[in-house]
């Protein structure tokens, strides 16, 4: 008998309603030298030098399925680049290389009037409730907004209709649509975002950290009411968060990322009971548990993240990782995922 060839991790599952392949971020930037002491200020050569050529290394090279209503969770430390690869997925950033596709179809290098059609189809909710809603627009106008640019409503009448009852279905009452955003609290305004974001009925929403600027009381009741959402509309998610209880809770698959990459990814019942990569260890290690039972000795990362304007070579991660004995190949050869025994992916020379 042939023995089957092993399954490419990378390739998209049937049900996926976003594929990300090889998609990178980088934003080009100028590295400021300071004047040398003594230094005349007509010197040509330091002026030549003194603002030279840089690239931030946002994201590199991510390859990820999201699957149609399931919440795929993505955390990591601020700064590791999981905002910039949620906007770039919808496109609100242009990728620097890779390929992302949307219910099969290549968005990459689309123009804005092609895309149009599809934005509809897949929205965001911003991370911060109170820099994310225009303070000149009612809340009506700001939710109505996206109704009269894709022209889903036929009247002023049907607008205030449609506007009420996405009120309603966020918690708040249809009054609400005569007020300004300042006349609200925090949580609220995040139930306004909430239903801007429902307008169009979308298929597909980004929540970039939707909860990080609450206050912790409010966190439950705006997770709760996004499940409750995900479940009525058949929604997918792309949960961005640092709060990894959160994301334990909320999501179906966890992605966790580190200077750009994707180190780990599987179900959440799997990472947070048996994390693969030294990196996810260390983040779960520092989670606060009450049972004494299920702590984890807590692992202490030597040193700083690296900068991603020059990332280390080999496995970005080497020059902070914990594991003893490391192979020269953590020092030389870049780790890509691979999947391990209990179908784990893990960009490591070391997981098994």
């Amino acid at each position: 008998m042939t023995a089957r060839p092993a399954a490419d991790p990378r390739a998209a599952p049937a049900d996926a309603l976003v594929s990300v392949r090889e998609v990178s971020k980088h934003f080009p930037i100028k590295l400021a030298w300071p004047r040398p002491p003594g230094l005349p200020p007509h010197v040509r050569l330091w002026r030549a030098v003194s603002r030279m050529p840089a690239t931030v290394q946002a994201v590199t090279a991510v390859d990820l399925e999201i699957r149609r209503g399931e919440t795929l969770g993505l955390v990591g430390e601020s700064g590791c680049g999981k905002s910039t690869l949620g906007r770039t997925i919808l496109r609100l950033l242009e990728p620097s290389a890779g390929t992302i596709a949307f219910d099969a179809i290549d968005v990459t290098r689309m123009s804005q009037r092609a895309l149009r059609p599809l934005r509809r189809r897949m929205q965001m909710i911003f991370q911060d409730p109170y820099a994310s809603l225009n303070p000149r627009m009612t809340v009506g106008a700001a939710i109505g907004e996206a109704l009269v640019i894709h022209r889903l409503v036929a009247s002023a009448a049907e607008r205030a209709e449609r506007v009420a009852e996405l009120l309603a279905r966020v918690g708040l009452r249809p009054d609400a649509a005569r007020r300004y955003p300042h006349e609200f609290s925090g949580g609220q305004r995040q139930r306004i975002g909430i239903a801007r974001a429902l307008a169009c009925r979308p298929e597909f929403v980004v929540c970039d950290e939707p909860i990080s600027a609450l206050d912790v009381s409010i966190q439950a009741q705006i997770v709760n009411l996004l499940e409750d959402l995900q479940d009525a509309d058949h929604l997918t998610y792309l949960f961005i968060s640092h709060d990894l209880k959160i994301v334990q809770h909320i999501s179906d698959r966890v992605a966790v990322m580190y200077l750009g990459r994707i180190v780990e990814l599987a179900e959440a019942r799997a990472l947070y009971r048996t994390p693969k990569h030294p990196y996810t260890q260390a983040l779960l290690s520092a989670v606060p548990r009450i049972d004494p039972k299920t702590r984890r000795e807590r692992i202490l990362l030597p040193g700083d993240v690296p900068s991603p304007i020059e990332p280390p070579k080999g496995c970005a991660f080497h020059p902070r990782c914990p594991v003893k004995d490391k192979p020269a190949a953590c020092f030389h050869e870049l780790p890509r995922l691979r999947v391990l025994q209990n179908g784990t992916q893990a960009a490591c020379h070391v997981a098994e």
